[in-house]
């Protein structure tokens, strides 16, 4: 299923075509995301969009000040060359900054051990991908969690909240139909009743919806 973060490489001629209707110094820079081949990233679809083609990003390091420059940009179908999901958390472990690792580690494998899967995204992600300097002292370590029981929902979020006291977790639960809602919220709904509702992030679309109704489409196995 296309989602959001999802990684996507174009071809030569749709990273060319993307530059064409970019401004100047944007244009130089899908040109050295296509010399080195780094992918962009899927993001919330426009409602203008046509449906040959998808909405794409990338996200350069940060400046001096701490500020990073979003380039949004579309693409044709036809001009797509392979699609993945995010990264996963346990391949980025040998990438994981010192200061992050032992208590990333210990994370990793609790998680391992309750069977939850997580990917990344965001600053770390686009440091693997592209090896250049996106990390600060501030950055958060996004991550996507897609539980596929009740039960392992309420896992999930209990180790995304013991584990916030040491690391700087952030990023999104995703439920049925890629439904994402920031797992702080939805820890937060938790703690204040789940009939709560949070702000749920789609492919095309964003809303509010009751935490409960998500929890919902999960299995009760």
């Amino acid at each position: 299923m296309l989602a959001r973060h999802n990684l996507v490489w174009l071809s030569a001629d749709g990273w060319q075509r993307a530059a064409a209707s970019m401004a100047a110094d944007y244009r130089a820079v899908l040109e050295r995301w296509q010399l080195n081949a780094w992918p962009a990233v899927m993001r919330r679809r426009e409602a203008d969009t046509p449906p040959d083609q998808l909405c794409l990003g990338l996200a350069l390091p940060p400046d001096a000040n701490g500020d990073k420059t979003r380039i949004p940009f579309k693409a044709q179908l036809a001009d797509i060359q392979r699609i993945t999901d995010p990264l996963t958390l346990r391949l980025a472990l040998m990438h994981a900054p010192p200061g992050w690792s032992p208590a990333l580690h210990a994370f990793a494998g609790d998680c391992l051990h309750s069977g939850i899967a997580l990917r990344i995204y965001g600053s770390w992600a686009w440091q693997i991908l592209t090896q250049q300097d996106y990390v600060r002292s501030a950055s958060d370590i996004d991550l996507l969690f897609a539980p596929r029981t009740v039960a392992e929902f309420n896992c999930g979020v209990g180790l995304l909240a013991q584990y916030a006291t040491q690391l700087p977790l952030d990023g999104e639960i995703v439920f049925a139909d890629g439904q994402a809602v920031a797992w702080k919220e939805c820890l937060q709904a938790l703690q204040a009743g789940s009939q709560q509702r949070v702000l749920v992030k789609s492919g095309d679309a964003v809303k509010l919806t009751p935490l409960a109704s998500l929890i919902a489409t999960l299995e009760h196995a």
